[in-house]
């Protein structure tokens, strides 16, 4: 029984090298997001990227279907800088959903904001209470950050369910996508996104407009910030276009929760 017992674990221990040798990282090796961009509504690509295998293997997205003309609109939300309330008014006159990453801060500066993107029929997401780097704390405190987050914005909402999480900063390891898969969540990348997050470099809305537009793709994840103005004042204008394309704006869920 012993000498069995010996086998499997040996042959365990094989695959799971054979995995590292494959993927050439180890559990514990920080990535930071980045793909290929869309160009003339070609797929966007992670697959120059040394972490493809390990988004795979933990249920990680960063795009949807490649031949659906469906867009996904993401934002995060650090802190509040004043245009929120004008992106949510954009989203309900257009009737489009949206999904809202949040850090601790957020939650406690502006539940009034939360209430209303839940009311509105949008969903909430997980960015960590503090925005650590996860790779640097250990997988106790991973849960514990998204634990505060999920069960804050419950009792500021009412919503009860958290299923999505946005990693600060786009850094991640095998490790952290796997805690935080196996607390129940979907890590959310993204496959459309520009500089957008410095409110001191905001250089218009025709800027964001053009940097948004020249990377839409079917089954694209848009990543903007709540912080810029430049979107802000965009938003319409991107989802006029986006339409004018063939495109529909879709709720993550009905991605995710696809048979």
């Amino acid at each position: 029984m012993t000498g069995t017992r010996n086998r499997v674990l040996a042959v365990l221990l094989s695959l799971l090298a054979m995995f590292s040798m494959s993927t050439g990282v180890h559990a514990d090796q920080p990535f930071h997001f980045g793909f290929k961009k869309s160009k003339n509504g070609q797929p966007a690509s992670i697959d120059q990227e040394g972490f493809k295998a390990i988004l795979e293997k933990n249920g990680a997205i960063f795009t949807g279907d490649p031949n659906k003309k469906e867009l996904f609109l993401t934002f995060d939300n650090g802190y509040e800088n004043g245009y929120t309330a004008k992106v949510l008014d954009t989203l309900k006159e257009k009737k489009v959903p949206a999904l809202f990453f949040v850090t601790g801060h957020y939650i406690e500066d502006q539940p009034e904001l939360l209430k209303r993107m839940v009311n509105e029929g949008h969903i909430i997401g997980n960015h960590s209470w503090s925005h650590p780097d996860m790779t640097r704390i250990s997988d106790e405190k991973v849960r514990t950050e998204l634990e505060k987050v999920k069960s804050e914005v419950t009792a500021v909402t009412g919503q009860q369910e958290m299923r999505y999480l946005r990693p600060p900063r786009g850094i991640f390891s095998d490790r952290t996508l796997a805690v935080s898969h196996q607390a129940g969540y979907t890590n959310v990348f993204w496959s459309v996104a520009y500089k957008d997050w410095d409110v001191k470099d905001q250089k218009g809305w025709k800027y964001a407009f053009d940097k948004v537009t020249a990377q839409l793709h079917p089954g694209a994840i848009i990543l903007l910030h709540s912080v810029s103005k430049d979107n802000a004042e965009a938003l319409g204008k991107i989802i006029d276009e986006a339409r004018k394309q063939g495109y529909e704006f879709k709720s993550l869920d009905e991605l995710t929760k696809k048979p």
